[in-house]
């Protein structure tokens, strides 16, 4: 079974790195974050699409 993890995002640049980054230091195996971008006019969408860019850092 897989357990998907749905991130709300919405200018949070300032928390969104350790958001991410704590979500794959956690104890999952077999999980996916789906990232709900809502229109960000700061750079949260520019974070989402480097850690996309780099996904096998965490694999």
């Amino acid at each position: 079974m897989q357990l998907s993890i749905v991130l709300p995002v919405y200018n949070v640049e300032p928390y969104l790195r350790e958001c991410i980054n704590s979500i794959y230091q956690q104890n999952l195996i077999n999980f996916e974050l789906i990232a709900i971008n809502d229109g960000s006019t700061d750079n949260s969408l520019k974070i989402l699409k480097e850690y996309e860019k780099n996904t096998e850092i965490f694999t």
